[in-house]
């Protein structure tokens, strides 16, 4: 077994916490059975006791070790994307830890689709309850290096597996009660869980709903995000050029006669590089020291959506995650 696989294993085994990669973003990782480890991560990350971790597992026949009553759409929905960027939200079963569920009936299970993840899962042979490795509210980190920046001094290992492929947060669909509805969207569009499904799914979550990504102001930087139509983006910027504040421009276009000062953060027009890309941006703009971000957020229905979601609750805006700029 590679060095570094072992490594992160034995570290896990004795109550530890290793940053590893995923497909999605770097999750921090900690023993899911143990109570202690897990209280770890809410420290690390002074995230919010109440507030659910999602559960990584090696195979998706290890879903019934944690979850009850599982529905049918459940195991096709994990057929269907497994080891892949989809969350589902299951009934738990008695003896899940509290602190994992933030103290609700249901449980968050994935199966992530990076080697080294699952080397580790593997090899570990159990649940590690993982949310993205960074302080909570604050951008979520796509290589080892935003990790060592933000939680270095807290995390016990960092298992390097270069940039995330996806770049974004998986999609969270609730079935534990058999009626698939999405809480989070992601990678894994709308579309593709109906051709599954073979069902319209309800797709704005209840406001009591708790899970993971869903604060109005989440997936933050330092600076403030300001969120444009692709026409109103130069008036923007010339309104907080001209208060001589430090601003930039995420946008796939810098529009004629935008101010040569002003910081222009290419995003690509490909909406998988745009997820790809978003986390690295918004961290950049702090490492510039901007004091606001103009942003131009992609239109449109599918992984457009998912981007368009972290914009918004980058902005503190997540209650008009529907609206399509």
């Amino acid at each position: 077994m590679n060095s570094a696989i072992n490594q992160a294993v034995t570290i896990l085994r004795q109550g530890g916490l290793v940053a590893l990669p995923t497909e999605t973003v770097y999750g921090l990782a900690a023993d899911a059975r143990n109570a202690m480890a897990v209280q770890k991560v809410f420290s690390a990350k002074a995230r919010p006791a109440d507030h659910p971790l999602i559960v990584h597992l090696a195979t998706g026949s290890a879903m019934d070790d944690w979850a009850r009553d599982i529905p049918t759409v459940a195991r096709d929905l994990a057929h269907a994307f497994w080891p892949g960027p989809l969350t589902l939200v299951l009934r738990r079963r008695p003896g899940v830890l509290d602190a994992v569920t933030g103290g609700m009936d249901t449980i968050a299970l994935r199966v992530p689709d990076h080697p080294l993840a699952l080397a580790v899962l593997t090899e570990f042979a159990g649940g590690l309850a993982a949310p993205s490795a960074n302080r909570y509210g604050k951008v979520s980190p796509t290589c080892a290096s935003h990790v060592e920046n933000e939680l270095g001094a807290v995390v016990d290992f960092i298992l390097d597996g270069g940039s995330c492929r996806i770049g974004i947060e998986s999609t969270i669909v609730d079935v534990s009660d058999g009626k698939p509805t999405i809480l989070r969207p992601g990678f894994i569009t709308l579309d593709e869980i109906e051709q599954v499904t073979g069902r319209v799914l309800e797709d704005r979550p209840p406001q009591h709903v708790r899970s993971p990504g869903l604060k109005a102001s989440h997936y933050a930087p330092r600076a403030q995000v300001r969120i444009v139509h692709a026409e109103d983006a130069l008036g923007e910027v010339l309104k907080w050029h001209e208060r001589n504040v430090r601003v930039g421009l995420l946008a796939s276009l810098i529009p004629e006669g935008c101010p040569a000062e002003v910081h222009w953060l290419c995003i690509d027009e490909r909406l998988e590089l745009q997820a790809q890309q978003l986390y690295s941006h918004l961290r950049e703009a702090d490492a510039c020291g901007l004091d606001v971000l103009v942003a131009v957020p992609p239109a449109g229905s599918g992984l457009a959506r998912a981007v368009r979601d972290r914009l918004y609750r980058s902005a503190g805006l997540g209650d008009v995650l529907d609206q399509t700029v």
